[in-house]
């Protein structure tokens, strides 16, 4: 079906639901994170102390991890300041291009990487693209970007599919 380009394998309300023992198990060595409206609100321009620390234990558990936004030099500087990882703006998601090079920066191979975002025709559709394993969080809040705010109508309808075929309420 042509709507499963869009589904993640795993779907969680939030990154602090992530399986870490588990993904680890599955060969994942790298975690690839969206930043708006996954790991914080589009509008809040720097990450609180419970990221940076959940972003240090994941570093910990040997994990390599970076963030890949669609979002501007700016917007991902600021909000890296202090996370201080390998991080790409302007990343042209659901274009593989980026990621791809990341990958290849991290030496890792597509199927030992997780992408971790909260949109399907952005970072699902990316993230299967290049054969990385794809998680998906609800949306932080409802507040979004313009562009994106269009966009999250139709995604629901492809959402209320996957989560019918995957017995989720």
């Amino acid at each position: 079906m042509i709507l499963e380009r869009f589904f993640p394998d795993l779907y969680i309300q939030s990154v602090y639901e992530l399986p870490l023992q588990q993904l680890q198990r599955q060969g994942i060595q790298a975690l690839v994170f969206d930043i708006d409206n996954t790991i914080a609100p589009f509008d809040v321009a720097e990450p609180d102390d419970a990221l940076i620390d959940f972003f240090a234990k994941l570093k910990k558990m040997g994990f390599r991890v970076c963030i890949l936004s669609n979002n501007n030099k700016a917007r991902v500087q600021l909000f890296n300041r202090n996370l201080k990882l390998l991080a790409v703006h302007k990343a042209g998601k659901p274009s593989t291009k980026k990621v791809k090079r990341v990958l290849e920066k991290m030496h890792i191979l597509p199927k030992n990487a997780a992408i971790i975002g909260d949109q399907v025709f952005t970072d699902m559709w990316c993230g299967h693209q290049a054969g990385m394993y794809c998680i998906m969080t609800a949306p932080i809040c409802n507040r979004d970007q313009f562009a994106t705010k269009i966009k999250r109508g139709l995604e629901r309808c492809v959402m209320r599919i996957y989560f019918k075929r995957n017995g989720i309420k």
